[in-house]
């Protein structure tokens, strides 16, 4: 079965967040592109040097593009040889010479030189990035003011704010993206703790339940073994204590699971906001537990519980409401959260044999109730479960 997660890969914000990143980078090439082509158009640089310009910005805005794409992987990663970044920037710097000396459109082609220091400075590391930004800074400006002719006052203030504008455009992106990343991260941490904790607290109560009776039945049972054939009463009586032990192991045990499941629906309650709010969704109650009849409660805390599974695991939400209605003995729950898409059908097959919404919609139909799960607005998800006394 297909796992409806995988549906909302490409509608997160933070895929969002990526491809906004990233087509910002593209688009800034693609400007820089159609600057340079309209200026190769322009102006009367001869065949050979203006094929040579158009390789040289080619070269530089496909470097640009592949190193900014990596550097998104993981700020400051230090990927790619010396050599070629080395080479990538003296094509630059070649064709900010050649443009700087001649009567061209200067702001584009100070763009050349500017690009390959703001992704060299993002992909190195946090140590050695500014010292190499400054030098290629240098260079750049001091290019400008050795082959700009009557404009070399211009073509190194050009390089030089050209090179501060596009490396902190960049790096500033670069970094939001990061720290988006590592909030994601972080929620995703705290989703998984939170029903780590969950876990551990279950396993605790299972464990001080069955502890001393399992301990006791393996006692029981290898003194009964050794007993065999010496006092055949003695070790029926212990066998018999054994059974005794282990029909009160299983008592027990059964007594907790379904106190487990059986929970107040105040308690499931507040459970699901700890667990929610632990996951970085905001999550807000209307209505008043408490006055849900008693033999309702384990019912709507078991709607509780699975639609908030269902939050965490199906979708990429920002926000869930719990909404309680009691009017005459009739109960009202509703679970309301966003971070899903409008064409999502629904989970009905999500969950094993009493589990899911198929396990829900069982338990309330036996008390004469319905669940009903459906879109709700823009990406919005809504399950609603409905029964009363003596339906």
């Amino acid at each position: 079965m297909c796992d409806p997660a995988r549906r909302f890969v490409g509608v997160t914000p933070l895929n969002r967040l990526r491809r906004y990143t990233w087509w910002t980078v593209v688009a800034g090439g693609v400007v820089v592109g159609l600057g340079t082509v309209l200026d190769l158009f322009a102006q009367d640089y001869g065949v050979l040097k203006s094929a040579l310009l158009a390789v040289a910005v080619a070269v530089v805005i496909a470097q640009h593009a592949r190193y900014m794409q990596r550097a998104m992987l993981g700020l400051g990663r230090g990927d790619g040889p010396a050599w070629e970044h080395a080479a990538t920037f003296a094509v630059a710097l070649a064709a900010w010479a050649v443009t700087s000396g001649a009567d061209g459109f200067l702001p584009v082609w100070a763009t050349l030189p500017a690009l390959v220091v703001a992704h060299v400075g993002a992909i190195l590391p946090s140590r050695s990035r500014w010292p190499a930004v400054a030098l290629m800074a240098v260079l750049s400006v001091a290019v400008g003011g050795l082959f700009g002719g009557d404009e070399a006052r211009a073509a190194m203030l050009l390089a030089g704010f050209m090179v501060i504008a596009l490396v902190f455009a960049d790096l500033a992106q670069l970094w939001i993206w990061d720290m988006a990343l590592r909030q994601d991260q972080a929620r995703r941490t705290a989703e998984a703790l939170a029903v780590a904790e969950e876990r551990l607290r279950f396993a605790a109560d299972l464990h001080d339940i069955q502890g001393h009776h399992l301990q006791a039945i393996a006692l029981k049972g290898e003194l009964a073994q050794r007993l065999i054939g010496r006092d055949d009463e003695l070790a029926r009586q212990h066998a018999g204590e054994v059974a005794e032990l282990a029909r009160t192991a299983l008592k027990e045990t059964r007594e907790v699971v379904q106190g487990y499941r059986r929970a107040s629906l105040g308690t499931e309650i507040s459970n699901a906001v700890g667990v929610l709010r632990a996951a970085g969704i905001e999550t807000t109650v209307e209505g008043d537990a408490a006055g849900v009849p008693p033999p309702l409660q384990p019912l709507f805390g078991a709607l509780v519980r699975e639609g908030t599974t269902n939050v965490l695991r199906h979708s990429r939400a920002r926000r869930c409401a719990v909404l309680i209605e009691v009017v005459d003995g009739q109960v009202c729950v509703r679970l309301r959260n966003d971070g899903v898409p409008a064409d999502f059908a629904g989970a009905d097959d999500v969950g094993e044999d009493g589990a899911g919404l198929a396990g829900l919609r069982e338990r309330f139909a036996a008390v004469g109730g319905r669940v009903e799960g459906g879109p709700a607005g823009p990406e919005g998800f809504e399950l609603v479960g409905k029964a009363g006394v003596g339906r």
